[in-house]
């Protein structure tokens, strides 16, 4: 598997080279980097297409993407009158609107950059060698937890261009939690954001059609999931491969028999099933009780100094410190849908409702004959689950690979799903 034009050496040796890019803090940077250069490409290569053009190299744009730049669109309107209502002035807004293009718009411009010629199997491959990276830096992460060695090896200098907190650009062995377990988060900025970055690739490695490559990488992200130590991390992997797989068969008149044989076993062992659900999930939320209350409290303060304060266009801004209760965490972060409505308002809000809502109609479709379709709505499944407990934006530079995937799945036909090789 080799990447055979422009756009896909990009792809490939950005995935494959992440731990580089990691060491070198050029990761936040990078990757809205080569959102604007995919995009200038993909325009270029509009702006010269003609009726002459081969099929196969015309650039087409399908709804769903467009409805992911509109929504982005919308929430960058959203900011800007947020802050003039809340006089904020010039200069903010200007800050803002360049915070916006390295957050809110990569979840456009990567699907958009999905509508060149990149083959998915280029992802899926290229996500399963970084997993298999993965793989091999954990036990040395854990090596050297146990030594005692350094945590925080250095801040990469790239900060000082780039701006933004020091934890964006920390390259770290481990970390601890507050109980002074040791937390993996690899080339992530935090430990449950490896773990949401990891279910992502985990989807992507399903599809991969090479056997040997498939399991390496399903290994690996399942790995890197484990060490994160994040407990919703920790249910996604169980759950969304299962109902990725259902809703993805759903045309199949073999999912109706084993679904109807699944109820009639839940049936009979229904209270059995449930109560192990239950105890498992309690578990896992108990290992840190105390996490869990904050994050309740931020999402709950959030969503109620959105409608008591700035109801349709929000707040504009995130505050960088919030009150004690919640450990000085700033109010809006942790949960997706509580801080675009918290910053931007019931718009900014619905900015983003329209293209997940687009997003998850047409993948469901496309899942049921396409591969890409499939690993797309896997992708939006996890998107999904961990709005509810991380920023979107704020880890958009680690989760494109997903985006790209989604605007790859957008763009196809209704093509027959690969059998794997055996």
């Amino acid at each position: 598997m080799k990447p055979q034009n422009f756009e896909e050496k990009i792809v490939w040796y950005y995935i494959t080279g992440t731990y580089v890019l990691y060491i070198l803090g050029a990761q936040r940077d990078g990757a809205p980097a080569i959102a604007l250069i995919l995009a200038g490409y993909l325009c270029k290569k509009l702006w010269y297409q003609t009726d002459a053009t081969p099929e196969s190299e015309k650039i087409t744009i399908p709804l769903p993407v467009w409805s992911w730049i509109f929504g982005m669109l919308v929430i960058e309107y959203a900011l800007i009158i947020g802050h003039l209502d809340w006089e904020l002035g010039t200069g903010k807004i200007i800050v803002s609107t360049i915070a916006w293009v390295r957050k809110w718009a990569l979840l456009a411009l990567f699907p958009l950059a999905g509508c060149l010629n990149i083959r998915p199997e280029l992802v899926f491959r290229a996500s399963c060698i970084l997993c298999f990276q993965s793989l091999i830096i954990i036990p040395i992460s854990y090596l050297a937890s146990i030594v005692h060695f350094g945590a925080n090896l250095y801040v990469s200098p790239l900060r000082l261009i780039g701006g933004g907190a020091p934890l964006f650009y920390s390259v770290s062995l481990y970390g601890l939690d507050g109980d002074g377990d040791t937390r993996i988060s690899l080339f992530t900025p935090w430990a449950p954001a490896l773990g949401f970055t990891a279910n992502l690739y985990l989807q992507l490695a399903f599809q991969e059609a090479d056997k040997k490559w498939r399991w390496l990488g399903v290994i690996g992200a399942s790995a890197m999931i484990f060490v994160s130590v994040s407990r919703l991390a920790r249910i996604c992997i169980f759950i969304v491969p299962i109902l990725n797989l259902w809703l993805s068969n759903l045309t199949l008149p073999n999912t109706y028999f084993i679904t109807g044989s699944i109820c009639t076993f839940g049936g009979i062992f229904g209270n059995q099933i449930m109560t192990i659900a239950k105890d498992y999930i309690a578990a896992v939320k108990g290992q840190r009780a105390s996490s869990t209350e904050i994050r309740r409290l931020l999402k709950e303060i959030a969503f109620y100094r959105w409608k008591s304060e700035a109801y349709m266009w929000g707040h504009g801004f995130m505050e960088s410190k919030g009150p004690r209760i919640v450990e000085f965490m700033p109010i809006g972060s942790h949960h997706t849908w509580g801080g675009v409505l918290y910053m931007h308002g019931l718009v900014g809000g619905i900015g983003l409702a329209i293209p997940v809502i687009v997003s998850c109609v047409d993948l469901f479709f496309k899942a049921q004959k396409s591969q890409a379709g499939m690993a797309g709505l896997g992708v939006m499944l996890v998107v999904l689950t961990f709005s509810t407990a991380e920023n979107l934006d704020a880890l958009a530079y680690l989760l494109w690979p997903g985006f790209l995937m989604m605007g790859i799945a957008f763009k196809e036909n209704q093509v027959t799903r690969k059998v794997y090789e055996t």
